[in-house]
């Protein structure tokens, strides 16, 4: 096994490999960049200089500086340059089989003590390995797209890797100054099991119907994501999603990870995403011009009901922290507030709560003329229903009713109604952020549905819509992401550090899931994961138990 590493080659020049080799030369390393013919060297010639093009343009490296890294990369079509070589990585496309090929390739020109690398981001590294003889000294080492500025990279050992070759590579990321997380050899390894489950999910949620493309992946970016899941798959490519769900999929049989039935269409009809120009969106036309037009209306209505001097009237029934959160955020947008909470107690405990004075009390008279009423008591369906009858008493004709269960259909809460056209669902998934999740049911009018986003509008909200489903949008994505995580975590094939930071230095997440789950609270994931699969029945959606584990012994992750 090589002592230490001089030279390192690179097999397949594409974006990503292209990337790979001007990492290694950044770092001093001497590279040999290997293609199939000279068409292809040409096009990895090209990467490598418009890659470090830009660096030069945007100030990160001096004209010297790129001139020494293109220096320092030997290019060449013949498998022979790459006989001196300590390292080898292979970046070549995600196909089982020509990987393979180049393996039997390189362990026949390859020196008896150099390591071999896969860059695979989802096939089997020992399936690989086993093409070689020298599997001991076969090792996947995932850089994330692009490489020069992604940190994280997934180093994989089998059940037959050296220790000394496993350590040869983690001395290399650690040189590159990449964050480096080892996992064992299992499809998707972290960051893409954990992340292609979930846009998986969110495609067939889009070919459902359950929701817009715009709406989901508004609601996705509303939590702090760098790009919704729709346009997160067209920047990777459909093509490229559709073989990575297939490639977990085998392996696990995860129906999560059986790839959407739209995806599979997409891909067939070559809309590919941006790379052809339309996937989930058109590239050649300004993007979501009815999400945009849809908002327009609602924010021009809701401005013309503050010019009109007849601000909005709200009633929120509860005394909760959400009730708090409904009712200050409605008095600083300018609304009329009102609230009812269970006894006078309550209520004054509701008054303290606030930054501003709001009219309130325990008498539901008090929403007769509210133009939005919001029940935010305790998830409780058999209080909720109850409620929503006594209200049903009070409000006025044309009034807006809005349940803020997450645990029970809407329906069920609209059912004790004899205006059930007139409810939805309404969820916060942040109570202090702008997100509001709008829930029609099956009965519910579309008027009211429209009126429900303006009102929400107005209050300062920027409102999604989906239909009547346990999770809304947000949750339905979010918890079972969450819940992968625990368990791999509780599989031991990775520690919890491991797996947060492939998430945060892989995927651009801003926080990973294990302590997200800290963050929201397990009770709120295993009350969603409970909703989600008594709805589905789908085994991936039952809480694991790691999970429900801790959330009764009252604990947490850390």
């Amino acid at each position: 096994m090589a002592a230490s590493l001089n030279k390192v080659g690179v097999v397949g020049l594409g974006t990503m490999g292209a990337g790979i080799a001007e990492v290694l030369a950044r770092s001093g390393l001497a590279v040999v960049g290997v293609e199939v013919g000279d068409e292809a060297l040409r096009r990895g010639r090209g990467h490598l200089e418009r890659s470090t093009g830009r660096a030069v343009k945007r100030g990160k490296l001096s004209a010297e500086e790129q001139q020494a890294i293109l220096g320092r990369i030997e290019l060449s079509t013949s498998f022979g340059a790459l006989g001196d070589c300590d390292l080898v990585i292979e970046a070549v496309p995600e196909r089982l089989a020509l990987k393979r090929r180049v393996f039997e390739q390189l362990d026949e020109v390859c020196r008896a003590d150099a390591v071999l690398a896969t860059n695979t981001s989802s096939l089997s590294v020992t399936e690989i390995a086993v093409s070689t003889s020298r599997p001991e000294q076969v090792v996947g080492v995932h850089f994330f797209n692009p490489a020069p500025v992604m940190r994280l990279v997934e180093i994989i050992h089998t059940v037959l890797t050296r220790p000394e070759a496993l350590a040869v590579v983690q001395g290399l990321v650690e040189r590159l100054g990449k964050v480096g997380v080892t996992v064992g050899d299992r499809a998707g390894f972290i960051a893409n099991r954990l992340l292609f489950g979930y846009l998986n999910q969110a495609a067939a949620m889009y070919d459902s119907g359950h929701a817009s493309r715009e709406d989901i992946d508004a609601a996705m970016k509303a939590t702090g994501l760098p790009m919704g899941p729709l346009t997160l798959m067209d920047l990777i490519g459909l093509d490229v999603s559709l073989e990575v769900c297939e490639a977990i999929y085998r392996e696990t049989r995860d129906r999560r990870h059986a790839p959407a039935p739209i995806l599979r269409q997409m891909v067939t009809a070559g809309l590919l995403g941006r790379k052809t120009g339309r996937g989930f969106y058109s590239y050649d036309e300004p993007p979501a011009p009815a999400a945009a037009a849809e908002a327009a209306v609602a924010s021009a209505a809701a401005e013309a009901a503050r010019n009109a001097g007849a601000p909005l009237r709200v009633g929120v029934v509860g005394s909760g922290p959400l009730a708090v959160a409904l009712i200050g955020g409605g008095l600083r947008a300018g609304a009329d507030v009102r609230f009812v909470a269970g006894d006078a107690e309550k209520a004054d405990a509701v008054r303290t709560a606030l930054e501003q004075p709001a009219e309130g009390g325990t008498e539901l008279a008090l929403l007769a003329d509210c133009d939005l009423i919001i029940e935010a008591v305790a998830e409780d369906t058999s209080v909720k229903r109850s409620l929503f009858a006594a209200v049903d008493d009070v409000a006025k004709p044309g009034a807006v009713l809005a349940t803020t269960t997450t645990t029970a259909p809407v329906i069920e809460v609209a059912a004790a109604t004899d205006r059930p056209q007139d409810v939805i669902g309404l969820h916060l998934p942040d109570p202090a952020g702008e997100l509001a999740e709008i829930a029609a049911t099956v009965v519910t009018a579309p008027e009211v549905a429209r009126r429900a986003a303006e009102y929400l509008t107005a209050l300062g909200r920027r409102p999604v819509r989906c239909r009547d489903r346990a999770g809304y949008i947000v949750d339905a994505l979010r918890v079972p992401y969450l819940n992968d995580a625990v368990r791999m975590l509780e599989a031991g094939y990775a520690d919890a550090d491991s797996i947060d930071a492939a998430m945060r230095y892989g995927c651009g997440y801003p926080i990973g899931p294990i302590a997200d789950l800290d963050r929201l609270g397990l009770g709120h994931a295993v009350e969603a994961l409970r909703a989600l699969y008594t709805e589905s029945r789908e085994p991936a959606y039952a809480p694991a138990p790691l999970l429900e584990e801790l959330f009764t012994a009252g604990r947490t992750f850390r």
